[in-house]
């Protein structure tokens, strides 16, 4: 009888992919952006990238030696955070602010909330918003691209357009602009983005929703009417595609409910739109994300399915 009967706790069916898995799939897509990235700001953009990347994986790796921890780091989601935050650095800063951000990203938005999968925002969008409020002049520089054009050579397409200037949309999508390192190709990343999608890592209900409300957004508010040079830039630019893509989607700061999925990817889009059009500054993808993540537990509380038989009463309680 007993080689009959298994009593097990759930879940009793599980996935193939573990999370090691999955972080290797999300390094492999933004393998494009991430090139594309080194060649065009340079070796300096590739040290970035290599010390963030060794910042973050150490920065985890003597936390938890210093508390006694298991090590996770074989997870490689430290890496993903290092890459991550890499990419959306200009190219132009000095290595030891990759460092901070590396430390930053892991150790305060990431450890001290109790590690992977309790983190309450994307540890590398909240790195870099910590980095942008404490040394604004570096985190904005991006003269670090060397273009025959002087209007590109020290703003980026989208600041160019708020300023009322004229951008070439074919450059933007190709990503021979001034930017971040992994922001700029729209190419590369809906390479990696289509890899992530048939790898079954993400779906496109947050990208799909937060790039069309962005662009229904743009359309209203705008002021441009239906230009469409205008709204392709808009897509194109100022890390949309990074964000939609690969930082919205995150595992644990993004709703887990269809519903719920749909309702993020609208405020995401909302938030940007605002940030970028009647903002200060021409971009906002980051705050909008940070923004979000806050929201996100009650976003979920209020989409989570109705059990057959369950009344649903108003704040969300169960009857």
């Amino acid at each position: 009888m007993s080689d009959l009967l298994h009593v097990t706790s759930s879940p009793h069916v599980r996935g193939k992919d573990d999370t090691t898995r999955i972080m290797l799939y999300v390094i492999i897509s933004l393998l494009p952006a991430t090139c594309f990235g080194i060649w065009n700001f340079g070796v300096h953009a590739l040290l970035l990238i290599l010390v963030t990347v060794a910042s973050c994986v150490l920065s985890e790796y003597f936390y938890e030696k210093l508390l006694h921890k298991k090590s996770t780091i074989k997870d490689l989601s430290a890496v993903v955070t290092g890459l991550l935050l890499a990419l959306n650095f200009p190219s132009t800063i000095p290595l030891w602010m990759a460092i901070l951000g590396g430390m930053f990203a892991i150790i305060v938005v990431k450890m001290l909330f109790g590690g992977l999968g309790q983190n309450f925002m994307n540890p590398a969008l909240g790195a870099r918003c910590f980095l942008v409020i404490s040394f604004t002049g570096y985190m904005t520089d991006f003269s670090g691209y060397k273009d025959y054009v002087d209007a590109f050579a020290s703003a980026t397409p989208l600041a160019t357009i708020k300023a009322g200037g004229s951008v070439d949309v074919m450059r933007m999508i190709l990503g021979t602009t001034p930017g971040t390192i992994g922001e700029t190709s729209a190419i590369a990343l809906l390479i990696g983005a289509i890899f992530l999608i048939l790898m079954g890592v993400i779906d496109l209900r947050i990208p799909g929703t937060y790039i069309l409300t962005v662009a229904i957004f743009t359309l209203i508010f705008g002021g441009r009417g239906f230009d469409a040079q205008y709204l392709v830039a808009q897509i194109c630019g100022g890390g949309l595609l990074l964000g939609a893509f690969f930082m919205a989607t995150d595992y644990v700061t993004s709703p887990i409910t269809p519903t719920g999925k749909i309702i993020y990817g609208i405020i995401l889009g909302l938030l940007t739109g605002i940030f970028r059009i009647f903002g200060a500054s021409a971009e906002g993808v980051s705050y909008a994300i940070v923004f979000s993540n806050l929201l996100v537990p009650l976003i979920e509380r209020f989409t989570v399915p109705r059990a057959f038989g369950v009344v649903r009463e108003k704040g969300g309680k169960k009857a």
